[in-house]
């Protein structure tokens, strides 16, 4: 019963504790809360040869509810901050994960803890199409000096120039076809910044996990340090990491270019058993058509952990560990080498964009066609909904991988996601 309660107990507590110590405190304090309450509809499709057929009918619908309570305090230069979450999930989408337990292809319905240091998530009732979690996305507490910014506890942070496939980002990076990037995951971990005089800042990071034997080990820990830079109007980024078992070197950065703007990342990673390459460039644009606001981004994504020659059957991702390995952990969700990503965001009005995406596979002529809309309602009250189409024919990513069995393809079609959040 204390296990299930913990996640609420602890942020009530340091809400509490922090309200009363400000409050008391005089001048130079802040306390600042919020939220969102956001409900989730989701709609897939999969082929008549989808192996998910096997198991669910077509169409599959899944539901979710998802509030997030924003907390924090601050007193001259220390900071304290909390997010709670309940979420509950029921559908479909949570049968089939029952069902394929391991399918790297499958998502986690919700966010554990399995492998963090602290376990703030719990189960509150759980079956097999339906889950009620409670969890601490964020719990830490800060101190801002003139040049320096310390953080402990759980928190997220975002490296990299990818605006939609990110190599240098391996702390919980979003999918690219995520429809809803509002939060990231956070996890436990040690940040630090200090700000060069010249405007210039490194950062360092040291993130602390458990394995698989719910041991804290060194072996999937991540200590990485990056430096920001400025030269002559253009930035760039150098990255040192030692991540689980592997070092990462990395170079990035972003300048104009001829009124485009134009960003890229390249990643050098040696593993156990080989050093691989990966990179990511993009130009973005803005301009004004048929009397809209349009920006514009066209972004390249080589993944040199994906399979070179397009073969996803089971027996050729078997033996590319280094592939399903970042997979499973959430770092990669592509399978090929060569990606072209497309997306431009149009201001219908000011309350309604519009943003057609596609994201093509290079390497075997899939693509994912997407349309997202995203219309704010009222000021607290935003409507998201998405419109999804994976065009290939079968063995290829977006068309349907083999599955191992005659016949059938971990497939799925046509899919409609549409959300609803309320911001207090």
């Amino acid at each position: 019963m204390l296990k299930q309660s913990l996640p609420i107990l602890l942020y009530i507590a340091l809400a509490i504790t922090t309200t009363a110590f400000i409050s008391s405190a005089g001048a130079d304090t802040n306390i600042f809360k919020g939220g969102h309450a956001k409900y989730l509809f989701l709609l897939n499709t999969f082929p008549e040869d989808s192996l998910f057929r096997d198991y669910l009918d077509s169409p599959t619908i899944d539901q979710k509810g998802d509030m997030r309570l924003k907390f924090g305090g601050q007193k001259d230069r220390v900071e304290v901050g909390a997010d709670y979450q309940l979420i509950a999930a029921h559908g479909d989408g949570i049968e089939l994960a029952n069902r394929l337990p391991g399918n790297i292809l499958i998502p986690d319905p919700v966010p554990t803890d399995k492998y963090r240091l602290f376990d703030l998530t719990s189960v509150i009732t759980e079956n097999s199409n339906s889950v009620l979690v409670q969890r601490l996305d964020r719990l830490y507490v800060g101190f801002t000096g003139k040049k320096t910014v310390i953080r402990v506890g759980r928190q997220a942070v975002s490296w990299g120039n990818g605006l939609i496939y990110t190599p240098m980002d391996f702390f919980n990076p979003f999918d690219p076809s995520a429809v809803d990037k509002e939060y990231k995951t956070g996890d436990d971990m040690l940040y630090g910044q200090y700000l060069v005089q010249n405007g210039d800042d490194l950062q360092a990071v040291w993130v602390v996990r458990r394995d698989v034997n719910g041991d804290v080990s060194n072996d999937v820990d991540s200590i990485a340090a990056k430096y920001h830079g400025f030269a002559g109007g253009k930035e760039y980024d150098l990255l040192l990491a030692q991540h689980y078992d592997d070092n990462v070197l990395a170079i990035g950065g972003l300048s104009d270019l001829g009124g485009a703007l134009w960003r890229g990342d390249i990643t050098l990673t040696d593993t156990q058993t080989d050093n691989i390459l990966s990179l990511v460039t993009s130009l973005s644009y803005s301009w004004v058509g048929w009397d809209h606001n349009i920006s514009g981004v066209a972004e390249y994504f080589y993944n040199g952990f994906g399979q070179a020659g397009g073969d996803y059957s089971p027996e050729a991702l078997a033996a590319n560990p280094d592939l399903t390995e970042r997979i499973i952990r959430g770092e990669l969700f592509t399978l090929g080498r060569s990606y072209v990503a497309l997306s431009a965001m149009i201001e219908m009005t000011p309350l309604w964009l519009l943003t057609p995406n596609a994201f093509i596979n290079l390497s075997d002529g899939s693509l994912l066609a997407q349309l997202v809309t995203s219309h704010d309602l009222k000021q607290d009250l935003q409507i998201l909904a998405a419109l999804s189409l994976p065009v290939g024919p079968d063995g290829t990513e977006y068309g349907g991988i083999d599955s191992g069995i005659p016949g059938k393809q971990l497939s799925s079609g046509a899919s409609i996601f549409a959300q609803l959040a309320w911001y207090f």
